[in-house]
């Protein structure tokens, strides 16, 4: 298959800026919302199995949906639709499903569903996006929003016990915290990854930096970004270093210092990964895959490296030291639905 850099990553929402020299993520997503109490045109009501979440578990923006849909309990709400890690300069397939079809969609392309409500959709077939099962059309697919509708629209379907992920008290700080998180760390790895020129690529390593010191210095004397219990800040920065030293230290250039190397962030991505909603939802083998597989002007052959070792996720962590409950007063999702599992365990 070709995968150009413009193809490959506008599969997952992102281009290049017209000088060729940084990378930009496109954020034209369609910004359709699920809500409790529809007004609007672009608004579409809550209702438990009438969507198809489609998040593919290589990608770290369709990995958030996965972990909140997970802690909230709405396995049964939303059903979802897994594609394999790889895909073409066209569009994410479900070639892990027997025949390489969908079993709820019907269909072998996750184009198929943008292309049923937008004929011709011009941009990126992006994950994560819902799917109306009925219709087979895309209702949305703005990643950013998607998890906070979980979070704030959809609590008829929460699980007894449920944390709040979006805590009234504390929106304020919350979103300044993840709008820093996403421009300097989330996007920030992209930005190194596919910047065109040296300056280009200096300069977005050292926001990166400059960020990952000041997370680090902030969770010295606190277990979670905002406090003692984990909100939708932590599940926004976990889904990135998760992926930091087995994918972004080296390919995407990331390399001043790996994840394992900053004692504060290693420590509190392993307390997150033992977390129930967490780690049970990575699979180490389809994020080396999709990165190293689909990213050719990157990795030319396509060569997935062996290492690094990942034993050190399930370590003891002695994040407890500095208090709080990771569900404040909920508690841990139940075990993983069967056929949900991660196929690679650690």
């Amino acid at each position: 298959m070709n995968h150009s850099p413009e193809a490959a990553e506008h599969a997952q929402g992102g281009v290049y800026s017209a000088k060729g020299k940084e990378y930009v993520r496109d954020s034209r997503y369609i910004t359709d919302r699920i809500v409790a109490h529809p007004s609007a045109p672009d608004e579409w009501p809550v209702e438990a199995g009438r969507y198809r979440l489609v998040a593919a578990r290589a990608c770290p923006w369709a990995n958030r949906t996965l972990i909140v849909r997970r802690l909230l309990g709405l396995e049964d709400a939303i059903s979802v639709g897994l594609p394999g890690p790889t895909h073409d300069a066209d569009s994410w397939t479900f070639d892990l499903d027997p025949g390489g079809i969908d079993p709820v969609l019907g269909i072998g392309r996750l184009k198929d569903a943008y292309e049923a409500r937008f004929p011709g959709y011009p941009r990126g077939i992006t994950v994560p996006a819902i799917v109306e099962i009925a219709t087979g059309q895309v209702v949305t697919n703005d990643f950013a929003q998607i998890t906070l509708d979980f979070a704030t629209e959809w609590t008829a379907y929460h699980r007894p016990g449920a944390p709040d992920l979006y805590p009234a008290h504390l929106r304020d700080e919350l979103d300044e915290v993840m709008r820093r998180i996403f421009t300097e760390v989330n996007n920030g790895v992209y930005q190194c990854g596919f910047a065109g020129t040296q300056e280009a690529y200096d300069a977005a390593h050292d926001r990166l930096w400059t960020a990952l010191d000041w997370l680090e210095e902030r969770l010295a004397t606190r277990r979670f970004l905002m406090g003692g219990s984990i909100t939708e800040a932590d599940v926004r920065l976990f889904t990135t270093l998760v992926r930091f030293d087995p994918v972004y230290h080296g390919h995407f250039k990331c390399n001043r210092q790996r994840l394992v190397d900053l004692p504060n962030l290693w420590g509190y991505a392993r307390d997150l990964y033992q977390t129930p909603g967490f780690g049970d939802t990575v699979d180490f083998v389809q994020i080396k895959r999709h990165y190293y597989v689909v990213h050719t002007d990157l990795n030319p052959l396509s060569i997935v490296p062996k290492g690094p070792d990942l034993g050190g996720w399930l370590t003891p962590h002695g994040r407890e030291a500095l208090g709080g409950r990771p569900f404040g007063d909920g508690t841990p999702p139940g075990p993983v639905r069967p056929g949900e599992e991660v196929p690679n365990p650690l």
